[in-house]
């Protein structure tokens, strides 16, 4: 079926050179509601628009896949699918919204219906035309309350968040999925605006490439104003050949306990995805 939708887009994208894709989602009708007496396993992946990279020389190498077109290209995205099958809700960086170096694929639908889950929201943040549609996705087995996208603030424009809102409208579970700058300054400004979305809310996850350590994020940035809990310092994801760097997060309120949180061995990336296993608030689980 997606090979018939993909030659549909190719045809139309050929045909209308001014067409621009824009970001998108699979509407909630067919998607079940949400169970909060059950655990939620998350999943964080920057899957760096399905390129396997496994040494820095291959940024070199392969730097003319992030442009062109790469015939296993959608190998690694179904390897990755196979992943995304062991979770509820998946936050993605670095996907293509269809363009030509994917070929014209919204690789977040195509993980969505590869994997399973019935509902996926892409949030087009950069856009390049046909050369590229830098996104971030949202993938999930449960009808959310509502999704919202945020841009975030940047010198450079093509930052984004995807915020998810699940449960009690009252009390709501809420995830942010976001990808951060790279610079200082800009992470602190990205941050607080982040903060000031979540303020009001007890039951909070945020999750997604926040280029920096949990220790330099809690502490030096505009959630040190917050009570988040962050993985074990240990939790390295970058590069995904030799982890060093602990770039990936997902950070919660006290009141989502843990059940489990790990680094997954699943190198096609440069980054190692993020899981968690969470369960709410027995009195929260009780209103429902």
């Amino acid at each position: 079926m997606y090979e018939r939708i993909r030659k549909q887009l190719s045809e139309m994208v050929g045909s209308q050179q001014g067409t621009i894709s824009r970001g998108s989602n699979s509407g909630t009708d067919h998607v079940p509601e949400f169970e909060p007496h059950r655990h939620i396993r998350l999943l964080t992946y920057n899957i760096q628009v399905g390129i396997n990279t496994s040494s820095y020389h291959h940024y070199f190498t392969r730097s003319w896949q992030h442009v062109l077109p790469y015939r296993k290209r959608v190998e690694n995205l179904d390897k990755i699918s196979a992943l995304l099958r062991n979770y509820d809700v998946v936050a993605l960086q670095e996907c293509d919204g269809g363009s030509l170096r994917s070929g014209f694929i919204n690789q977040v639908q195509y993980l969505a219906e590869a994997s399973g889950i019935p509902y996926w929201y892409q949030q087009l943040n950069r856009n390049l035309g046909r050369l590229a549609q830098h996104s971030n996705g949202l993938l999930s087995r449960y009808r959310p309350l509502d999704v919202t996208e945020h841009k975030l603030p940047a010198l450079i424009p093509g930052r984004g968040a995807i915020v998810a809102r699940y449960g009690d409208p009252e009390d709501p579970l809420v995830l942010v999925m976001m990808h951060l700058s790279l610079s200082a300054q800009a992470q602190n400004r990205q941050l607080r605006f982040i903060r000031d979305l979540v303020s009001e809310y007890r039951h909070v996850v945020l999750m997604g490439d926040m280029n920096n350590h949990a220790e330099q994020l809690l502490r030096n940035t505009p959630l040190s104003e917050t009570d988040l809990v962050p993985l074990p310092a240990t939790a390295h994801s970058f590069p995904s050949w030799r982890p060093e760097r602990a770039l990936d997060h997902i950070l919660v309120s006290p009141s989502l306990e843990i059940r489990k949180a790990e680094v997954v061995n699943h190198p096609v990336s440069d980054h190692l995805p993020i899981a968690m296993d969470i369960s709410l608030p027995s009195g929260y689980v009780e209103k429902f």
